[in-house]
């Protein structure tokens, strides 16, 4: 399935704009500030019913509007689908898809796979652990429904519990009920990331040699309270400390994946450029896993990923896009000559799209 049509209202620096896509590779060539980057951000809020990069619905309406709203056709081999999304102040946002609406987000979440490299991905590397759970979450989510329910759950009940460990009157029957709750949910979660870990590295490690070309080795480790002892057993131990610090210390909200080459953790020993390679390698490996599972290829978009890039990277990137294997790519770049240099190296089907002051055109 690929994106055929995109149209924009009111949304960030776009005042209307409407694109027609091909099913394989489109360009967005522009300055930076040009609204490059809100277009692959509109397509990203297609399927995940949000902004890429964490900004509030609100925040995205164009400044002076009510509202702003997007739409977005879809074709494939046996399916078309329409997406309706609109964002008005004040209000709650209103989803649909082919004209009936959701009752809920995150029942759309999935339906149409995607996958997004940009230059914020910088952060797995150097942020907290938040944001690399939510790399796990964000793949996992895209093929199993009982996972992501299982994390609404595991959030809702963890707010609860936080929300009575601040009260000066603690219901220690209500707590009994909050940690059964969070073990439930958490050892199913536990298990599935554990899985799906297991299952991606060897992919991963394959991407990563593809892209870098080198003898290093690429890894990724998987780290949980659970892996040491049983989570009541955990919640148990920590019920004091947690009463003093008025919040759930011990828990799979406290996971994290420990991202090593050659052994040693990648922010402290990886150049530039394969910290670039390794964070290709991971969203590559990401797309990969979600097309064998789900069977069906997800959108690829790449905002400005060519800048701390050598050319011999770009190239081995583009053989690896390039193929049948992979399904509709959306790139942006700031360099026209070089992207027509890219298409002249590796033919494929594609569009070029000049984008002025949010004003898109097709060149090519």
């Amino acid at each position: 399935m690929y994106l055929s049509h995109l149209y924009l209202n009111n949304f960030k620096n776009y005042t209307e704009a409407e694109l027609d896509f091909c099913p394989r590779i489109n360009c967005f060539i522009g300055n930076n500030g040009s609204g490059k980057t809100n277009l692959l951000d509109a397509v990203h809020y297609l399927s995940f019913t949000k902004s890429y990069f964490g900004a509030a619905d609100r925040e995205n309406i164009r400044y002076g509007q009510e509202f702003f709203s997007l739409n977005g056709r879809y074709a494939g081999e046996e399916i078309e689908m329409e997406v309706n999304l609109v964002q008005r102040k004040g209000q709650r946002k209103i989803l649909k898809c082919n004209q009936k609406e959701y009752d809920r987000m995150s029942d759309h979440v999935g339906r149409i796979p995607l996958i997004m490299i940009s230059p914020q991905d910088q952060e797995l590397i150097y942020g907290g652990s938040e944001l690399r759970r939510r790399f796990l979450d964000s793949v996992i989510a895209q093929f199993s429904r009982p996972y992501l329910e299982n994390l609404i759950r595991y959030n809702r009940t963890l707010e609860q519990r936080n929300r009575l460990l601040k009260q000066d009157s603690i219901d220690a029957a209500l707590i009994e009920v909050f940690d059964a709750q969070l073990c439930e949910y958490g050892n199913l979660i536990f298990a599935e990331r554990q899985a799906f870990v297991e299952r991606f590295v060897p992919v991963f490690r394959n991407y990563y040699n593809l892209i870098a070309g080198s003898g290093e080795e690429a890894g990724l480790a998987y780290r949980s309270q659970l892996q040491d002892r049983p989570f009541d057993r955990m919640l148990a131990e920590t019920a004091q400390k947690d009463r003093f610090l008025q919040y759930t210390s011990a828990g799979t909200h406290k996971d994290d994946l420990q991202l090593l080459l050659d052994g040693h953790p990648i922010r402290q020993c990886g150049s530039q450029g394969q910290q670039k390679s390794y964070l290709l390698a991971l969203r590559l490996s990401q797309l990969h896993c979600i097309a064998d599972i789900r069977h069906t290829c997800p959108i690829l978009l790449l905002d400005d990923i060519f800048d701390k890039l050598d050319h011999e990277r770009v190239t081995r990137l583009m053989t690896v896009v390039g193929t049948e294997n992979f399904g509709q790519v959306f790139l942006s770049d700031t360099h026209h000559g070089r992207v027509r240099e890219l298409f002249a190296q590796h033919a494929s089907d594609h569009r070029i799209f000049r984008i002025e002051k949010a004003v898109p055109l097709l060149i090519e």
